[in-house]
């Protein structure tokens, strides 16, 4: 059994209540070298699972169908414009933006984190639904599977499609032995600012960050 759904997260105020320092962006040892017209750019993830439901049990039936979110002012840019997004370098633990939400989520009694992961990447062109597996970013966790992709159009946007099947399902949620619970959603984003892609039961908080700086952005 596929469950689709994105609820609006009550985790966020815990997040909010800790102050992270997001100016700056540190270099890495590249692996391999992106072309220069490529902007490059640090993406950090934290995926977590709810040890209670995030939020109420839902209308599983009505929530099959994938979730995203454009802006309008993004139009898919030809293939043939725009190239695909490349791994750049990994980024090591030791310059994670997200290590005190991950702390913060721990001692909350309510919420388990399960894989935290960074590293550099250049965009694929928007629309094309280009991403990375998950353990190509260095993202492992028991049940868990799917990709993440970051698109540029106009914009900047950040897209995950994952599956989480749990040994066991939050309480709350009237899941079965075997859910698979799906997370798709496709987000504007923007620097140094916290993003949450939430799920009955399990989300994803990220932060993308320049590597390179480009006016205009």
């Amino acid at each position: 059994m596929i469950l689709r759904s994105m609820v609006t997260g009550r985790f966020a105020a815990l997040c909010f209540t800790v102050g992270v320092a997001l100016s700056g962006a540190p270099s890495f040892a590249q692996q391999s070298a992106a072309p220069a017209a490529s902007p490059v750019y640090n993406v950090e993830v934290i995926v977590f699972r709810a040890l209670g439901a995030i939020g109420s049990a839902e209308n599983w039936a009505s929530q099959n169908q994938e979730t995203t979110t454009a802006g309008e002012d993004d139009a898919p840019v030809a293939a043939a414009d725009a190239g695909t997004a490349r791994l750049v370098a990994t980024v090591p633990g030791t310059d994670f933006k997200l290590a005190e939400i991950e702390s913060r989520l721990r001692a909350s009694g309510g919420y388990q984190p399960i894989a935290h992961a960074a590293w550099q990447q250049t965009a694929s062109a928007w629309g094309s639904k280009i991403g990375f597996p998950i353990d190509k970013l260095g993202i492992s966790a028991a049940g868990l599977s799917g990709s993440i992709a970051l698109e540029r159009g106009q914009y900047l946007h950040l897209g995950f499609d994952l599956n989480f099947a749990p040994a066991s399902a939050p309480p709350g949620l009237s899941a079965g032995p075997g859910t698979v619970f799906v997370l798709n959603e496709n987000r504007r984003v923007k620097f140094f600012e916290r993003n949450y892609f939430d799920h009955p039961a399990f989300g994803v908080i990220a932060i993308v960050t320049p590597v390179q700086t480009r006016p205009g952005r």
